[in-house]
């Protein structure tokens, strides 16, 4: 009798919607960020007046990346999906932030929104334009 492998039979889990798949991997990219920016402040040489700053450029990369992860699920149109990833990665942040600390809508805040809009935007323009293999 033939050993049986279970693990060949097990499906793989593949999430049907670009946008919650962007968003998984942008929230992923946001913990890693934070993670490292909280490293920083406690043993490196990183002062607290510049963790705005950082915290913007964490949630650029966060949305660029689940940009390019949107566009390449999508094939198509990957400006959009990108764009739409990034205000809706922008207001779930906004969310957070309000409920978390009551952060109020300021000029940081529609900065950060229209910076989510435009990384969101270029990674899902290369994400579609990268071959699936």
């Amino acid at each position: 009798m033939k050993p049986i492998n279970a693990m060949k039979n097990v499906p793989k889990a593949h999430m049907a919607s670009p946008l919650l798949s962007g968003i998984l991997y942008a929230s992923i990219w946001l913990a890693l960020g934070a993670l490292v920016l909280s490293m920083l402040l406690r043993w490196g040489s990183m002062q607290e007046s510049a963790l705005p700053t950082y915290s913007l450029a964490v949630h650029g990369c966060s949305a660029l990346a689940g940009g390019f992860v949107s566009g390449r699920r999508s094939r198509q149109r990957g400006w959009y999906y990108g764009g739409m990833l990034g205000i809706v990665y922008g207001i779930l942040i906004l969310l957070v932030s309000f409920l978390a600390s009551n952060a109020g809508f300021s000029g940081k805040t529609m900065t950060m929104l229209v910076e989510t809009l435009l990384c969101g935007s270029l990674g899902g323009m290369i994400g579609v334009n990268t071959k699936r293999s």
